[in-house]
């Protein structure tokens, strides 16, 4: 009973503030015996059009969700270990090369065999050898660090006969996960030595990944994104997810973490790509008025009368100037992109410029970016990209170039698949050659339905209202209609011969979707040609003579 006088003292502190008897917002009043709502009761009040709203207490997911560890192969025995030793140096021998192995590093897919070659031996003879060396060892592949950074020998990473399992729930019950140590723990999977690979994307604080179809890619990221969910509840946390392909975060939606929907229209994405620059400036606004320098800092700081919620001359100031009462914590925000390469060819001048504008700046305010691509090339993985998500992890990829394109250097072609991985932290120059954790799609349902049913989602509505209107802000133009925009945007081409959608924004005035359905209504008409990177659309007919109306058809041909 106390419980709920207390919320109906809340709600009506909330209604009396809201309006004044002749219907129009009025200032919150503050007397002696009146504590003035926060603004978590206003938008609680809002959202429930008057509704008690009781004070949520989450719980973390249990271990029991998570599948137990099943041994699936055993790796390499004391004795394989030591032939394969033995054939490598032999092998070494059989080319001309007088080396000695001095270690060996046991991972779960690949052993690292440390050795020492004799003086005046170069180190780039070894590399030259990579593919004899395999050949001689019958090995799938063989990867070469000459030398391995800090220690005096070179690597000679060889499969192992027999692959072992790593698990999702052994790195979750880590002590490193479940201790402190990270802000936000990333759990990636095991590295050549055994030991658990988990960064903090706090101290990254962005990450690019990589690789080709079935490399391991999708099974990361929701490796990632699941550890996340075990660890922190809405209130430390919200996320915005942007899936392409539909069927990649599907599993995620209505999550409560979330701050908007599972984002599958590549068109939407720009929507919330400015929504999360707003909100990096707003959280700058906070720190400087609650004078911090960064989201711990803020979360971490005494609250005092300045920016006391509840009342104060801070408010009235606050209220008189139009300004933001700050709130007492703010959660972090991560924003996990997949499909990089699909955004990038509908708008990638203003998705690359939104990615780099967030990347720059947004650590402080605890924003941070997970991009993934299936295609590394350098018109998806700008330099623009890459000078601002220092960490990268890179799945198999099919040629040399494209691993230069997401590390700078080679080595990810010679990966093995299904998990097999190079990582390259932030600050460092040393590629740490990994195995992926594999997380089932039962846990992943599991986690997520855990949270689903503790709380529905609460989706920012300025976000959301603006796609939805966005949605409906452009019908679907039929090959007769509209003729008129169509004639000033065949104009706007034939001046300037550019075919764009941010150029007929510019010289027509009109939002983004709406350029964007003219320039693939003018694709479908055979006028321009499909997408090339960054560059404007190829005009694929003379705009002086005949226009075509419908697509596939040529200057009145007959074609039958």
């Amino acid at each position: 009973a106390m419980v709920e006088a207390q919320q109906q003292t809340a709600v009506e502190r909330v209604a009396e503030s809201k309006t004044n008897t002749d219907g129009k917002p009025a200032r919150l009043k503050r007397t002696a015996k009146q504590v003035e709502p926060t603004q978590q009761e206003v938008d609680a009040f809002i959202s429930s059009e008057g509704k008690p709203v009781a004070e949520r207490t989450y719980k973390l997911p249990s271990m029991d969700l998570l599948d137990a560890a099943v041994i699936q192969g055993k790796g390499m025995s004391a004795d394989q270990v030591a032939d394969t030793a033995r054939i490598l140096q032999e092998a070494l021998e059989e080319f001309g090369v007088e080396a000695k192995v001095t270690g060996v590093q046991q991972g779960p897919v690949v052993t690292c065999y440390e050795i020492l070659p004799s003086a005046g031996v170069r180190v780039e003879r070894i590399k030259a050898l990579s593919d004899n060396i395999a050949l001689k060892m019958h090995a799938e592949s063989i990867r070469i660090q000459a030398p391995i950074p800090g220690k005096g020998v070179c690597g000679v990473e060889v499969p192992n006969l027999s692959r072992a399992g790593v698990f999702f729930r052994d790195l979750v019950g880590s002590s490193e996960f479940q201790s402190d140590t990270h802000a936000l723990p990333l759990v990636l999977g095991k590295d050549v030595s055994g030991d658990s690979m988990i960064f903090d994307l706090a101290k990254m604080p962005h990450m690019l990944i990589a690789g080709a179809t079935g490399a391991g890619k999708s099974v990361c990221m929701n490796t990632i994104l699941t550890g996340l969910l075990m660890k922190y509840s809405p209130d430390d946390l919200r996320m915005i997810l942007v899936d392409p392909k539909t069927v990649e975060f599907h599993t995620y939606n209505n999550l409560p973490h979330l701050v908007v929907p599972v984002i599958t229209d590549a068109k939407k994405v720009a929507l919330g790509l400015r929504w999360a620059i707003d909100e990096m400036e707003r959280r700058f606004r906070y720190f400087r008025q609650a004078g911090v320098r960064d989201l711990p800092g803020y979360n971490q700081r005494p609250i005092t009368k300045q920016d006391d919620l509840f009342g104060g001359d801070a408010v009235a100031e606050a209220e008189a100037k139009r300004e933001e009462v700050i709130p007492d914590r703010l959660p972090y925000i991560v924003i996990v992109i997949d499909e990089l390469a699909d955004l990038m060819a509908v708008a990638q001048a203003e998705i690359e410029a939104g990615i780099a504008r967030l990347a720059a700046k947004s650590r402080a305010a605890g924003i941070h970016m997970i991009l993934a691509t299936q295609r590394p090339d350098v018109k998806v993985i700008t330099g623009t990209i890459k000078a601002n998500f220092p960490a990268r992890v890179a799945f198999k990829v099919s040629q040399k170039v494209d691993s230069r394109t997401i590390l700078d250097r080679m080595g990810a072609d010679t990966l093995l698949g299904k998990g097999d991985m190079l990582v390259l932290p932030p600050g460092s120059d040393k590629l740490i050659r990994s195995q992926g954790a594999f997380t089932s799609d039962g846990e992943i349902e599991r986690v997520a339905t855990f949270w689903k049913e503790q709380s529905k989602p609460e989706f920012i509505a300025e976000i959301k209202n603006k796609m939805e209107k966005q949605a409906k802000e452009l019908p679907e133009m039929d090959d007769g209609g509209d003729d008129e925009i169509l004639e000033q945007a065949l104009e706007v081409i034939r001046q300037t011969k550019r075919a764009s959608t941010s150029s007929l924004q510019r010289r027509l005035r009109i939002g983004y979707t709406r350029a964007a359905r003219i320039i693939d209504l003018l694709e479908e008409r055979g006028i321009i040609g499909p997408p090339d990177g960054a560059g404007p659309r190829t005009i694929l007919i003379d705009l002086d003579g005949e226009i075509p109306q419908h697509p596939g058809e040529e200057d009145g041909t007959d074609t039958t």
